[in-house]
């Protein structure tokens, strides 16, 4: 009796057992791949590399784009020796090559002044060309080469891509202070508080825009800028802005969150027109320089929000 017992009821165990291995079979078999495998994407939007509208895309790796050549290897190791050999030198004389008295004592400096054509060197132009616009920008020397002239046509017709819908600018900036072995450079203008210019316009506003070097890589398209009126004519304008005015924008968006320029490390300076009034333009600018102003004592023009204000 017992052992009918134990029989019976063990048949159904052995029974039961392979149908339940072959529905975990099946469910494994017709289950598991028809789920989509995860797709991670490699950056995030904010942080890739912004691409303007009509530009095409380039799959090309990094060492692709490597010009390989044995006599511009040369003089590149020649030249990033000599920036190497001027950087010891200079620690020994004072900051930035000055004496130490004369950099504390220091109130107006003169970084960018235009006095040949090996002072191009250090700027670059873009226009709404590259992304298929009518904008024209060109560079070139003033009257008896002390000066730049900046000119050119700017058009604010859309080119037929299908995606653009806004077009018309132009502008000029200057390039990144490089020390040697590519390494990046700063310019550091905490001692000054003012922005010194001297310039003539056609009356047309141009927008000042200076960057600076971030702590995180969403933060690489912020830029602080400020509008310049030119009021026109053959006289010379001897401009003074204070850096307490530069209000930060994200991609030609202003932000709501301001926090004053942060000038020790200054990367670089430049100037755009995009006033959409079409026709012919010029700039002609003497130096560009920063300076002292111990009459202005303001550390921000704009409000800044508070998460935690104070009661």
């Amino acid at each position: 009796m017992f052992r009918q017992i134990s029989t019976k009821m063990s048949l159904p165990k052995l029974v039961r057992l392979p149908s339940v291995r072959l529905l975990c079979s099946t469910h494994h078999q017709l289950l598991l791949p028809s789920i989509a495998p995860l797709t991670v994407p490699r950056r995030t939007l904010i942080q890739s590399e912004y691409r303007r509208p009509g530009q095409p895309k380039e799959d090309k790796f990094p060492w692709q784009k490597i010009n390989f050549n044995f006599s511009k290897g040369l003089e590149g190791i020649k030249k990033h020796f000599t920036l190497l050999k001027n950087e010891f030198s200079d620690r020994w004389v004072g900051p930035e090559g000055k004496p130490i008295l004369e950099h504390m004592l220091e109130q107006n400096r003169v970084i960018w002044e235009f006095r040949g054509p090996e002072s191009f060197d250090q700027w670059t132009l873009s226009s709404d060309r590259e992304i298929g616009g009518q904008s024209e920008v060109y560079l070139k020397l003033g009257r008896n080469n002390n000066t730049c002239f900046l000119y050119g046509t700017l058009s604010s017709t859309p080119p037929r891509d299908g995606e653009t819908r806004y077009s018309g600018y132009c502008s000029m900036r200057s390039k990144q202070p490089l020390a040697s072995f590519d390494r990046k450079k700063h310019y550091d203008w905490s001692s000054f508080n003012t922005m010194h210019l001297r310039l003539r316009g056609d009356g047309r506003p141009w927008m000042i825009n200076i960057a600076t070097e971030t702590y995180f890589s969403h933060q690489k398209d912020d830029i602080y800028s400020y509008f310049l009126y030119t009021r026109g004519g053959p006289y010379w304008q001897d401009i003074k802005i204070p850096f307490s005015k530069f209000f930060l924008t994200h991609r030609g968006r202003i932000q709501d969150d301001q926090h004053p320029l942060w000038l020790d490390k200054i990367n670089t300076i430049g100037f755009t027109l995009g006033d959409k009034a079409d026709g012919p333009f010029q700039l002609e600018i003497d130096y560009i320089g920063v300076c002292k102003d111990y009459a202005h004592t303001e550390e921000f023009a704009y409000e800044m929000n508070k998460r935690n204000p104070e009661v």
